[in-house]
């Protein structure tokens, strides 16, 4: 009876929780609230022969998957237990109406310092598909990153026949010296950083590398069963081919938006992108790698150059049995990435304005900024001598002290300017121009400089590589918002010969910019708050290649910015680091005790009173909600949930 009393408790004081959070008309409610506990750690593994501590969440590499449908609600309790400043960002969510959570630290949010809580809310509004969490601060997120697996509401099935399993695969990059030490020692010498000493599937280098040949992820398929595999690049630097040895991939997802089915045999995948593909388990029964190998469109970069290896293993395969392995492109072969580009189209028809209210022209690629340094030989070892940076139309972005978004909402001057050019200051041949035909003062500014959009505007973005340093493949990724990719070309964009698709182009949140070309994507500004759009190759991103886009208030509730919840994290100014694009990194906490558990508040951000029972609960390391009174099925300490999770789950 006792029993049934308390769980009566717990139940009634959660719906008394969720209507109280959710009350607020301007805030989407959620079909159901699933609830996850995130540990930010500190763990020592061994890999390539070495061992050493990395940041993980709930001790898992890569980490938990988050599971949920269509129209969920979301709630993340994040503790950070690492000396490490930290922040989580749901990649590829649009965050309607909840900008606060969107993560990338000091653009929507300072850091969790070390020893603090902090709680993520936000609903998948008309989202489904493959999204994932990471770390934005720092290079953390080379092991701080997860799966976020999102279904289509119950009764809707997918557009394509259902899979026999479903498996994710994390696609990664592995350095067995510590990345927050090699992002501080890189910005310091103001050249490029080393390699990858490994690429990663499923955070395992396979057996290409030394002391890995038990490090090698597989899945097991039955012959004649269809797989949906689901990819994911959460590495830093490198983008990467991915094929599986005689089999083909048909393409049916791109950045959480379906596709009409395009089929290959092998795709090409920049950091922060994800794609669905299904495979068919139609050959002899045997060991099939899936490989995992380099792009690097970009001159005089070092890149790893050997490919990472899983098995793709039919049952009763003989375990000793040797593996065929797929031949990958040549690591410069531009013609393969535009193959896979050019197969992608909406699975849908859809409508595109042709009236454009703002036109953005923005390039994108490496400056070297003169040495200021008294020491050069330590801090001024990039080309010519100089300082390596980056920059969209020669600014380089500097994150401030306190988040763009706080100091718009609050109206605290002196954190940002809304001057961001619309246009280079300055035209030249962008891709054919270097070295002799380029301005001198290409060297990158320094600045945070931001966009400003008025709601509801009908956006057209062109990105254009540059030649300045060496052209490349620039991997730009919008938070906030999808955008239609309409257009991209090779060589100088050119508004006469551009040719634009309005009826089926591809619907992504990260466009692969060509290398020594152009790409043109578009889409309504009917999302408030403040935006990151930066290159997701994070050295990139390190040397300032970025801006903020602040899309203004609407009119009414459902088009404006809610104000910030009462336990977003505080402004610390001893923690701030004084690098360009270096996120702090905090001391350990001095406290001994468990953080406390922030008190939730409804979207007023008036406190909302619960039990002191339902505290204790919420704040059960072992205790994991899924949705109201219904477990996550567990999956064994430290064991990914790769195969989708029964139904009954995710009611």
């Amino acid at each position: 009876m006792e029993n049934l009393v308390t769980s009566l408790v717990i139940y009634f004081s959660l719906l008394v929780f969720a209507f109280n959070v959710h009350v607020m008309a301007q805030w989407p409610k959620g079909t159901s609230t699933r609830f996850y506990d995130f540990k930010v750690q500190t763990k020592r593994i061994t890999k390539l022969c070495n061992s050493k501590d990395i940041a993980v969440v709930n001790g898992m590499f890569p980490g938990p998957v988050v599971y949920a449908r269509e129209g969920d609600r979301i709630v993340v309790n994040v503790t950070n237990e690492t000396p490490f400043n930290i922040t989580i960002h749901w990649h590829g969510v649009r965050q309607i109406l909840s900008c606060w959570y969107d993560g990338p630290s000091y653009v929507t949010q300072c850091p969790i310092q070390s020893g603090q809580r902090f709680t993520y809310e936000f609903t998948m509004v008309k989202q489904k598909g493959t999204f994932f969490w990471h770390a934005h601060v720092s290079w953390l997120r080379a092991t701080v990153h997860g799966a976020l697996i999102v279904y289509p509401k119950t009764g809707v099935p997918y557009p394509f026949k259902t899979p026999h399993e479903e498996h994710i695969i994390i696609l990664g990059e592995y350095w067995v010296k510590d990345v927050v030490q090699l992002e501080r020692a890189t910005i310091d010498s103001g050249g490029a950083p080393p390699p990858a000493d490994a690429y990663t599937i499923n955070g395992q280098p396979g057996p290409n590398y030394n002391c890995s040949k038990q490090d090698v992820d597989k899945i097991d398929v039955v012959p004649g069963k269809t797989y949906l595999l689901r990819l994911i690049h959460a590495g830093l630097n490198t983008q990467n081919f991915f094929a599986i040895a005689n089999h083909k991939l048909t393409i049916v997802e791109a950045d959480a938006e379906y596709t009409k089915p395009f089929t290959t045999d092998r795709v090409m995948l920049g950091p922060g992108q994800t794609m669905n593909v299904l495979v068919i388990a139609n050959q002899p029964i045997g060991r099939y790698s899936m490989a995992m190998g380099p792009y690097m469109s970009a001159k005089g970069v070092q890149f790893q150059n050997i490919s990472s290896i899983s098995y793709f293993q039919y049952l009763s395969t003989n375990l000793n049995s040797l593996s065929l392995t797929p031949t990958l492109p040549s690591f410069n072969d531009n013609l393969a990435v535009k193959t896979v580009m050019d197969g992608l189209r909406s699975l849908n028809p859809v409508n595109l304005s042709k009236e454009i209210d703002a036109n953005l022209f923005v390039t994108v690629g490496l400056n070297v900024q003169k040495c200021q340094s008294k020491t050069p030989k330590q801090n001024c070892q990039g080309l010519n001598h100089g300082v390596m940076a980056a920059s969209m139309n020669n600014i380089s972005f500097v994150k401030p002290k306190i988040s763009v978004l706080e100091a718009y909402y609050k109206k605290i001057n002196g954190s940002f300017t809304e001057d961001f050019p619309k246009a280079p200051l300055n035209f030249y041949d962008f891709v054919n121009g270097a070295p002799n035909n380029i301005p001198n003062n290409t060297q990158s500014l320094n600045g945070t400089k931001t966009i400003v959009l008025e709601y509801g505007s009908n956006v057209r973005l062109i990105f254009q590589d540059t030649g300045t340093v060496s052209t490349e493949n620039h991997p730009i990724h919008l938070h906030g918002y999808s955008f239609y990719v309409v257009g991209y070309g090779s060589g100088n964009y050119d508004p006469k010969t551009a040719n634009f698709n309005l009826v089926d182009p591809p619907y992504m949140n990260t466009i692969g910019v060509p290398v020594g070309g152009w790409a043109a994507v578009q889409f309504v500004a009917d999302n408030p708050g403040v935006w990151f759009m930066h290159c997701h190759l994070d050295i990139h991103q390190s040397w300032g290649l970025g801006t903020a886009i602040i899309v203004k208030n609407g009119k009414g509730d459902l088009q404006t910015l809610p104000q910030p919840p009462a336990d977003l994290p505080r402004f610390e100014a001893k923690s701030v680091s004084t690098s360009r694009s270096i996120s702090p990194v905090t001391e350990k906490a001095k406290s001994t005790g468990q953080p406390v558990l922030p008190q939730p508040v409804n979207r007023s951000g008036r406190p909302v009173l619960l039990n002191g029972y339902l505290i204790r609960l919420l704040n059960n390391e072992n205790l994991k909600f899924v949705s109201i009174g219904q477990p996550l099925r567990s999956t064994g300490s430290g064991q990914r949930a790769k195969i989708r999770p029964l139904d009954s789950e995710l009611k």
